[in-house]
């Protein structure tokens, strides 16, 4: 399970953006997050994938406290967790091709047979081969979201967290990913956290939703 208790962030001190926040995903599960733009989602999410350590609270990844955050983060619970967020253009390399999007994380973690796992990884997610000799700046949001999913999953995270995923694209391409995201999840066991203003879209696509007010706090 990934989960968050008691959990206080933010970026100025003395005005947290989360206050006491509790949230947890089991293996296999889709959470929604529903809330109004400014409520905290996306603090959340960086918190939860170790991108942000908070003020007060705990991170736990299968029952064991987060042991650092952003570099100080261990690589075991680092790569336990998948990220895609809400603009693609702010997330990758612009001197990258798509192809190099999705191996960076394999190259990092220096894991071997990258080609066949990128070409695993493309395939999933629908990208074309002629796509992937292009840069961020040659493609569509769509296109480079596809990129950025595939890169989420490179390293077959335990969880997902899905911040905003679709807010930028079309209807088409919302359906694509959402189902990609989905079957991956029931094939893996990967747990889900889909953090949407749409809740719509959180209606059909997640196991239970969560709504929080502008507060970060639940009604």
């Amino acid at each position: 399970m990934l989960s968050g208790t008691g959990l206080v962030a933010g970026y100025r001190k003395g005005l947290p953006v989360l206050s006491n926040v509790d949230i947890q995903v089991a293996r296999g599960e889709v959470v929604g997050l529903a809330g109004p733009s400014g409520c905290g989602k996306s603090t959340l999410a960086r918190v939860l994938t170790l991108l942000m350590a908070p003020w007060a609270g705990e991170v736990r990844v299968d029952g064991e406290s987060a042991r650092g955050f952003r570099h100080a983060a261990p690589r075991a619970q680092r790569t336990a967790i998948g990220v895609v967020f809400q603009q693609p253009r702010l997330s990758v390399d612009p001197r990258f091709t798509l192809q190099e999007v999705v191996a960076e994380p394999l190259l990092a973690n220096r894991k071997r047979a990258v080609a066949q796992r990128v070409a695993e990884l493309v395939e999933q997610v629908g990208l074309t081969g002629e796509l992937l000799r292009r840069r961020p700046h040659e493609v569509s949001d769509g296109q480079l979201q596809r990129a950025c999913l595939a890169r989420a999953l490179a390293l077959e995270p335990r969880y997902l967290v899905c911040d905003e995923m679709t807010a930028m694209l079309d209807a088409s391409t919302t359906a694509a990913l959402v189902g990609v995201v989905a079957e991956h999840s029931n094939s893996t066991g990967t747990g889900v956290l889909a953090i949407s203003h749409d809740e719509p879209l959180l209606s059909v696509w997640a196991d239970r939703v969560v709504r929080w007010r502008n507060d970060g706090e639940e009604p």
